[in-house]
């Protein structure tokens, strides 16, 4: 934990603190934050408080009284129901704006971990709560120099990968042994790939055809997967992480037809999908350039108009993006109005993925890029789809 970080953050969000607590590990991002080993056995509430400026205050209950020893403050102990109340007005007794891990309407549930009892009893005490979630962002999202060279690590491992599987399949489909190619033959071919480059084991990829392409977390497996043939359409996504700790993900979907031509239903749902993701890539690249902030349903907003404008509204049916970092779905602003209002900012030096999709009952397009952003600039880490690949 770097407590002057977190205290200046706390000072730009106009905030008197941050309130940290857990029971059983309900809250793994307090863990994180922290430095707290998230294999502390915990069987009583613990509070952490952070104070905009001075010393963070402690309260622990007496028979796990060591529980937070690792990090610095002063300590009060409680036992009964009473006592605890009674040493969380005294520890939070001159401060009245505090951030929780909390969402209001659990708008953003990735960061509502606090209970409503919990938050009930603070504002008893007269206590204001918003949430913690932009701040959560900038500790768990927000990218050091070395995580985002492994993110370009992957990216030109796993561009090169996808590349050969078009090959691949062509070659195989086209052998003339008669030999049947299906989707998770395709899959494990790809994960081999992967493991030969050095990615972490463990991560998808989903490969689908036809009307398996339009269910957007489709997964193959020995017992169901479809057959790949001459004239199918294809969807491969792929994600992974070099296999070190740490490391950032890359994480990309591309589309194509096998053994001909698009027709023309496919060329116009793949330009629609196209447009939608260069229309969220650009107001991103335009606000870092312009300095202005950007909250990440905005971002979704300008990808959802174009396929909403086109007629497709009712087939984009996720968000259009999520935040990327050691995890393939991380803790910084998601590009989505849709399943929530994410009204994170999206903040430099993070990394997200830009991936509307129109998903109709014969056949599905997502064209998915990653964005890395910097103060005054952002940039799609690796090659943007213009056309559907031809196998």
């Amino acid at each position: 934990m770097n407590l002057q970080q977190i205290q200046t953050a706390l000072r730009e969000q106009h905030v008197d603190g941050w309130l940290f607590y857990d029971h059983h590990h309900r809250d793994p991002i307090a863990y994180r934050i922290l430095g707290l080993s998230e294999s502390l056995h915990v069987s009583r509430r613990w509070y952490y408080f952070i104070p905009t400026e001075g010393t963070p205050r402690k309260l622990t209950h007496r028979i796990e009284s060591g529980k937070l020893a690792s990090l610095p403050g002063s300590g009060h102990l409680y036992s009964s129901w009473q006592e605890l109340e009674d040493g969380l007005r005294t520890m939070l007794e001159p401060y009245k704006k505090l951030a929780m891990q909390y969402s209001p309407r659990n708008a953003i549930m990735y960061v509502s971990l606090v209970d409503a009892g919990t938050v009930e009893v603070l504002r008893d005490m007269g206590k204001t709560i918003v949430s913690s979630a932009d701040l959560v962002s900038r500790f768990e999202a927000v990218l050091t120099p070395e995580q985002i060279a492994s993110h370009y690590q992957a990216q030109q491992h796993i561009d090169k990968i996808v590349g050969a599987a078009w090959k691949h399949i062509g070659a195989r489909l086209r052998s003339g042994n008669g030999a049947p190619l299906n989707e998770y033959e395709v899959m494990v071919w790809l994960q081999e790939a992967m493991r030969r480059a050095g990615i972490a084991e463990g991560y998808g990829p989903n490969v689908s055809v036809n009307a398996n392409s339009a269910d957007s977390h489709y997964e193959p497996t020995s017992a169901v997967s479809k057959q790949i043939k001459e004239g199918d359409f294809l969807l491969i996504d792929i994600w992974g992480r070099m296999d070190r700790p740490g490391t950032c993900f890359y994480d990309i979907t591309w589309t194509g037809v096998v053994g001909r031509e698009p027709n023309q239903r496919e060329r116009q749902v793949f330009s629609v999908v196209a447009q939608a993701r260069d229309a969220a890539i650009k107001i991103v690249q335009e606000a870092f350039a312009a300095g202005k902030p950007l909250a990440g349903w905005q971002a979704d907003d300008a990808a959802r108009a174009v396929i909403r404008d086109a007629g497709f509204g009712e087939y984009f049916t996720h968000r259009t993006g999520h935040s990327i970092s050691t995890e393939t779905h991380g803790n910084g602003a998601n590009l989505d109005n849709l399943e929530t209002h994410d009204e994170r900012l999206i903040l430099p030096n993070t990394c997200f993925s830009v991936e509307p999709g129109i998903y109709l009952p014969e056949f599905g397009v997502r064209s998915e890029v990653n964005m890395l952003t910097e103060p005054g600039r952002a940039v799609v880490t690796g090659p943007i789809q213009t056309e559907l690949v031809r196998i």
